[in-house]
């Protein structure tokens, strides 16, 4: 009798696309141009379990740079969960980082399991769901918003390596040129003083990452981004717990939180400078 085998090996570019699929099915509605960009970041950094070569599991390990690395797309058929392959996977993804800093954003279901594993909670991120044009007050203020691609690369990826704890530069320059998407920059005195995202998702939008320098630069990130699309559309922002400013953005815009996760990491807490950060980029690659 045959008996059934279990192995791991680092996907395809077109396998994304079955963890992304699965990812939609957990209901993290995944962006509709995600495998490209995801890809992008570390291409030997997505792994696939298959049980007799079908596959049942997943996991991502993306690496930035030497010191940093970040877990997620961590999924396990709902079929075959308790079977021992998770572990599997999360021990081959470990692997993959090292000796680096991991960081991930772990359901509430998983959270006591990371916690076992040595991974410490730095602070809850919270998904806020709302819909465009809801702003209260003013009309949108765009002053100093324009188009990121106005904005030398360099200079993205300078601003963007003080909010972000590692080097990313081949997945933000697929990041922000994606299809169906927008990505805006605030200039002010010739410096990028915050950006931010939108993209296309399987519902609705999401925007990520939001970064601004204060709370009326992250103010008219957000009214530009979501007035780029018709109104009354679902978007999505996942914003930090301790930026007090993000929280009361989506008050302001009348979001309702749907989501969280816990924010944890292997070894030291990075220590961004949370103030800056009103939405994460993805809960997938950090």
């Amino acid at each position: 009798m045959a008996t059934s085998r279990f192995t791991i090996r680092p996907m395809e570019p077109s396998e994304l696309n079955i963890a992304l699929q699965w990812a939609a099915r957990e209901g993290w509605n995944p962006g509709l141009h995600d495998a490209g960009c995801f890809y992008a970041a570390d291409p030997q950094g997505f792994f696939l379990g298959l049980l007799d070569d079908q596959p049942v599991g997943c996991v991502s390990a993306v690496r930035y740079g030497e010191d940093f690395g970040f877990l997620g797309l961590y999924i396990v058929d709902p079929a075959h969960r308790g079977e021992g392959y998770g572990e599997q996977l999360a021990r081959v993804a470990m692997e993959h980082l090292g000796q680096r800093n991991m960081g991930l954003d772990g359901v509430v279901a998983m959270q006591e399991s990371y916690r076992k594993s040595g991974f410490i909670l730095a602070y809850r991120n919270m998904r806020y769901l709302g819909l465009t044009g809801q702003a209260v007050g003013a009309a949108p203020d765009t002053h100093a918003v324009v188009p990121l691609s106005w904005v030398p690369f360099d200079s993205l990826v300078a601003y963007d390596r003080q909010l972000f704890p590692g080097p990313r530069d081949a997945f933000l320059r697929v990041w922000i040129n994606q299809p169906d998407s927008v990505a805006l920059g605030c200039v002010e005195d010739e410096q990028l003083r915050g950006y931010g995202v939108l993209r296309t998702c399987q519902e609705g939008y999401k925007i990520g990452p939001l970064f601004a320098d204060n709370s009326d630069i992250a103010e008219r990130l957000y009214q530009a981004l979501t007035a780029s699309v018709p109104t009354g559309r679902q978007v999505f922002l996942d914003i930090p717990e301790s930026n007090a400013h993000a929280l009361a953005l989506v008050e302001r815009h009348k979001m309702e939180m749907v989501f969280e996760t816990a924010r944890m990491y292997s070894g030291e807490d990075p220590q961004q400078p949370m103030e800056r950060i009103y939405g994460i980029t993805t809960f997938e690659l950090g």
